[in-house]
């Protein structure tokens, strides 16, 4: 009897992938890269060690389609960086994947040329090359992650990773997460649970052991350490938005109860939001004071930012794409960005410094 009658039924084809290697000796890391992403890293471990009194901001697109528009950007919060650096350590938001509820763009690296033709080693390369660029501009990077395998691909350029709302609750994420070289945030369930970011922080801290690849593209068993620089994002739920003191007050609890460290980041947008742009500087607003108020345990904060206002569908003929503007969830300007995070710092800059003691 034929194997084809068992194997791979529903599989239309199997394309290969260049290596994680290949891909690496093509953009290679500079020491430029290097300088920047290692010297971020030490930043959020200090901050979220409660050594740095700053907050850390992710800050940039809800995903990246445009590199033009990318680089653009990246190049204006570098500036914006140097200015605010006292109080915000600022990195980009460069999100690269994005998971779907149903069907829709999986994000640049599944469909780099939004057509649905599925390029990923393409994409893979595009990713690739504009953190390099971003990271020599000695901007930080920061992404979700969310295919097991592209972390071999990308690890080595961020700062920060993302785990979603939706793969919280995934073993494989958090296996994953256990692995990384950089801090981790674990988002609350879409739900508004706490619950499965309490689980996933306890879980990625251990070591653990599970199917990978290596930087030769052969299947290996992953065995890590533990990250212990994980920490909960509040990013609202269903019910509606968690930032506020009493919200923020019974995630601290959680924390204690569960010997966590005490470190929330706060997202802006999403549920937190309401999904609606014009309410993140309200959110980021809202918890300045709750710092000034001697709150200890926000860290960070992350705003969903583009060169333009809101966002749009992605039409047939892709000329007709608007530059700068999101083509997932809406996104406030740059003048709204930069207005939200220079007023941040002003609230702010008195304050930070002392916040955890001698």
């Amino acid at each position: 009897m034929s194997s084809n009658l068992l194997n791979n039924v529903n599989v239309a084809a199997l394309d290969v992938l260049p290596t994680p290697e290949e891909i690496k000796r093509q953009l290679p890391m500079t020491e430029a890269a290097e300088t920047t992403v290692l010297a971020a890293r030490r930043i959020v471990q200090d901050i979220l060690d409660h050594r740095d009194s700053r907050v850390f901001v992710v800050v940039g697109p809800c995903s990246i389609h445009d590199v033009a528009a990318a680089r653009d950007y990246a190049r204006r919060l570098r500036a914006l960086a140097d200015e605010v650096g006292d109080t915000l350590f600022l990195i980009m938001r460069v999100y690269f994947e994005k998971p779907r509820t149903t069907v829709g763009w999986k994000g640049l690296i599944n469909d780099p040329h939004l057509d649905d033709s599925f390029d990923i080693a393409e994409g893979l390369r595009i990713a690739r090359a504009l953190l390099l660029e971003i990271a020599e501009l000695g901007l930080p990077a920061g992404t979700e992650a969310l295919d097991p395998l592209c972390p071999q691909y990308l690890d080595d350029l961020l700062a920060w990773t993302a785990i979603g709302a939706r793969t919280t609750e995934s073993q494989t994420h958090r296996e994953m997460a256990s692995g990384l070289s950089t801090p981790v945030g674990f988002k609350n369930g879409t739900n508004g649970s706490l619950e499965v970011a309490i689980n996933a922080l306890q879980s990625a801290s251990r070591p653990h052991s599970f199917l990978g690849i290596d930087a030769n593209g052969r299947s290996a068993v992953v065995r890590t350490k533990g990250n212990r620089y994980g920490h909960v994002v509040l990013r609202g739920g269903s019910d509606g938005p968690n930032y506020d003191t009493v919200t923020i007050a019974l995630c601290e609890q959680e924390l204690l109860k569960n010997k966590l460290p005490l470190n929330i980041v706060v997202d802006c947008s999403h549920a937190n939001a309401r999904k609606d742009p014009a309410l993140q500087p309200l959110v980021l607003n809202d918890c300045a004071h709750q710092i000034l108020e001697g709150n200890r345990s926000i860290v960070g904060f992350m705003i969903e930012s583009n060169l333009e206002w809101g966002n749009q569908t992605i039409p047939a003929d892709r000329s007709q794409l608007k530059y700068g503007v999101s083509i997932t969830d809406p996104c406030v300007d740059w003048a709204i960005t930069e207005r939200m995070l220079r007023e941040a710092r002003a609230k702010l800059r008195e304050a930070l410094p002392g916040r955890f003691g001698a």
